[in-house]
């Protein structure tokens, strides 16, 4: 009886760990996505199947260094009377990234309306990798430093297995969010700001204060939804014109 609950309790936890790393797999996606559409036609597929390979190693590279995991939670200095781990400093560090980054986008992408009329001028594929590799390391950070709270470090296998299953899903659904993001501009907009808020709350956590966050995609589903009815009352708008005409 008790290695039936065991057995039960193991594949919730499996379950649990598939959906925590898919959601933290979408921030990861739309990042990537984001950052290759500044990269030649040619080079964004092969750069956004590289992101999603690192983020991979990442992770699983985390997951088999539990120790270092968990002393990272370990306080390091203590200021403004609160204790500092190397979680909270690479989380503030990676925020402040995610904020900096993701308004400079949305800079570029404006001024490039503005000034020309179309995207800013392409970037290099060695920046937008290791660009890539840094944000992919705060959220495999993220993710691994909760994994390790929920599971039992002697089941290894369930981390890496809902790692394996979300990198899976990232990879079926990375073309086609690319192609949506980056069609159309006022997604890519609301996109960026979903990074900029994404990037406020890791740096909220980086000084204690856990935002829930169903706080933040609750709103950004909503976002999506409207932005959705706006592209459809568009398109119709199109599809009218060309008929009179």
């Amino acid at each position: 009886m008790f290695a039936g609950i065991e057995e039960l309790s193991t594949w919730i936890d499996l379950l649990t760990l598939i959906l925590m790393e898919v959601v933290l797999g979408i921030d990861n996606l739309v990042f990537i996505s984001v950052l290759v559409a500044r990269l030649p036609e040619a080079q964004r597929a092969s750069a956004t199947r590289i992101g999603i390979g690192l983020s991979v190693v990442l992770r699983i590279g985390l997951l088999f260094t539990i120790g270092a995991m968990m002393q990272l939670t370990g306080a390091l200095f203590t200021a403004f009377d609160r204790p500092f781990s190397g979680r909270d400093l690479i989380l503030l560090g990676g925020g402040l990234f995610l904020i900096g980054k993701a308004t400079t986008e949305i800079h570029h992408k404006v001024q490039a309306d503005e000034d020309e009329g179309g995207e800013a001028a392409p970037a290099s594929l060695r920046k937008i990798l290791v660009q890539i590799v840094m944000i992919d390391l705060v959220f495999s950070l993220d993710s691994i430093i909760t994994a390790v709270g929920m599971v039992p470090p002697e089941q290894i296998w369930v981390m890496v297995t809902a790692v394996l299953i979300a990198v899976v899903i990232m990879v079926a659904f990375a073309r086609p969010v690319g192609r949506f993001v980056n069609g159309n501009p006022s997604v890519k907009i609301l996109a960026l700001a979903f990074l900029v808020l994404i990037g406020a709350m890791l740096v909220a956590d980086g000084f204690g204060h856990h935002v829930p966050k169903g706080y933040i995609y609750f709103p950004l589903a909503f976002s999506v939804s409207v932005e959705a009815l706006n592209l459809r009352f568009r398109a119709n708008a199109r599809k009218r014109s060309k008929e009179r005409a």
